[in-house]
């Protein structure tokens, strides 16, 4: 059975379609499936759509949190009720091609363990945001230490694979830890299409707030800089030394104090680059220790054709 994991933040408009669409796909190709929706703490009717979509279907799990605790926290909340042979993790305003779970589900039958979705073609978004993304998986890919170009979260997983990323505590970036498990991988390219209703929920200060807080969980090269910093200060200072001592011996006074407030300045600068720095890595490590939960589950629902069958 395969598991269809569809995150979804105030998307009342594209619950049924998405359904409707993938559902007649697999129906179509034979596949036997189970959908799981997580509600991420919508402000409309996206959980009352997910309730009247299991009243009608079969195969239908809907989950709703307590707030919005991000798209990670649902792609795990997912990951977690899956109780398929395999799972697809799919946007539910269906930018990701559907048909291509069909071509990612043949290949895990010839005994691929992950099914990479990666991006051909990112299709019609600001020019500004397909370069700030280019930038974020160029630096998380070098500092990772794998090539994550074009990387999505639209990708299809084994058994094997969920049982381990649901056994992992930390909060993780699902597109990187799914490179970093390893197993037997592949990839499948998909154009991203038009969205089937509603709008992006992503906000630019959002987008960056997330691309610094994934960097920092799977590198610590920004904390190395604080080191490279430091080298970088005790050269100049050195050249500085060197050149206020030949000053001494001539008799010759280093001239004005404006390379003094010049360094000064720089120096103060160097200083709290570096205490920011080390302060966020502080704040992941309190994040992680509290050891609070990555979602809470405030209502379940699940099919009421499926309960009446198992009774």
């Amino acid at each position: 059975m395969l598991s269809v994991i569809i995150p979804a933040y105030n998307e009342e408009k594209c619950i049924k379609p998405a359904y409707n669409e993938v559902y007649s796909l697999l129906c179509a190709h034979g596949i036997e499936s189970e959908f799981v929706f997580v509600d991420d703490g919508s402000r409309d009717r996206t959980y009352a759509i997910i309730n009247e979509l299991a009243c009608e279907a079969e195969n239908v799990v809907g989950l709703h949190f307590s707030r919005n605790f991000g798209k990670e926290a649902a792609i795990s909340a997912g990951l977690a009720a899956a109780n398929g042979n395999c799972a697809v993790v799919i946007d539910c305003d269906l930018q990701h091609p559907s048909e291509k779970i069909i071509e990612m589900y043949r290949l895990w039958q010839q005994g691929y363990e992950i099914v990479e979705g990666i991006k051909s073609e990112r299709g019609q978004e600001k020019k500004l945001h397909s370069i700030g993304a280019k930038a974020f998986y160029s630096v998380i890919s070098r500092m990772a230490g794998f090539d994550m170009t074009n990387s999505s979260d639209f990708k299809l997983l084994d058994r094997k694979v969920i049982d381990v990323l649901n056994q992992m505590p930390e909060r993780g970036f699902f597109r990187a830890i799914s490179y970093w498990v390893g197993y037997n991988k592949t990839t499948v390219e998909f154009e991203v299409r038009e969205r089937v209703g509603g709008e992006s929920k992503w906000s630019t200060r959002g987008l960056i707030k997330y691309a610094i807080s994934n960097i920092s969980s799977y590198s610590t090269a920004p904390m190395q800089t604080v080191t490279v910093l430091g080298f970088v200060m005790l050269f100049i200072s050195v050249v500085f030394g060197i050149w206020a001592l030949i000053d001494k011996i001539v008799g010759r006074a280093l001239e004005g104090m404006t390379t003094v407030i010049i360094i000064t300045i720089f120096i103060g600068s160097i200083i709290m680059i570096s205490l920011g720095i080390i302060g966020y890595y502080i704040a992941r490590i309190y994040e992680e220790i509290k050891g609070r939960p990555k979602y809470i589950i405030s209502s379940t629902t699940k099919s009421a054709k499926k309960s009446q069958l198992k009774q």
